[in-house]
């Protein structure tokens, strides 16, 4: 199966980037086929739903994403909702135009949130964003996900056992729904 471990923070210190590279050594590490897009590493431009297309990652975003048979999304909790990167990341691989031969990616893809926040009581900040996934998309969002502050972490960059349980039952998901025969589009 490939999976793909996307990191939607900016922060040079992000603690939900430390979790997109741990999923992507465990899933790798489990054998799975694994491709891990930090948007640090590999950055998108502002979308616009004009010239962002013909940035050089938009297609490997857009292939990546739509290739996978499951996404684990890193994300960072900002102001009780999800950093901006994130929101245009899905704005750029999301679009559907048949003139450029687009068909968004997002389409029917079986989700997994790992989202560092800075106070506990916001554990649900990304629900409104995962929900949209769900109505525009058709994602299929696990409800076992990751929401981890400080208090989480045993030391910088380690883990306590929910991050590999949370991945666990993001591979078990993606394996279920892997052989759906359908594939959704924009519907009203």
């Amino acid at each position: 199966m490939k999976f793909a471990v996307l990191s939607t923070s900016l922060d040079p210190v992000s603690r939900s980037r430390w979790m997109a590279g741990l999923t992507a050594a465990q899933l790798g590490a489990d054998g799975y086929d694994v491709t891990l897009l930090d948007l640090r590493d590999t950055p998108l431009p502002p979308f616009d739903n004009d010239t962002c297309y013909a940035h050089p990652n938009a297609e490997l975003y857009h292939r990546v994403i739509g290739e996978a048979d499951g996404v684990f999304l890193a994300v960072p909790v900002y102001n009780w909702g999800l950093g901006a990167g994130v929101k245009n990341l899905v704005e750029l691989t999301g679009s559907t135009d048949p003139e450029r031969g687009l068909h968004g990616a997002w389409f029917d893809q079986p989700v997994t949130f790992l989202v560092s926040g800075g106070l506990a009581h916001g554990y649900l900040s990304h629900g409104a964003f995962a929900f949209g996934l769900m109505t525009d998309f058709r994602c299929v969002v696990s409800p076992h996900f990751v929401y981890a502050t400080s208090a989480e972490w045993a030391a910088d960059g380690v883990p306590g056992k929910w991050l590999a349980r949370t991945v666990e039952r993001g591979v078990d998901l993606a394996a279920r729904l892997r052989d759906r025969p359908y594939r959704s589009i924009w519907e009203v």
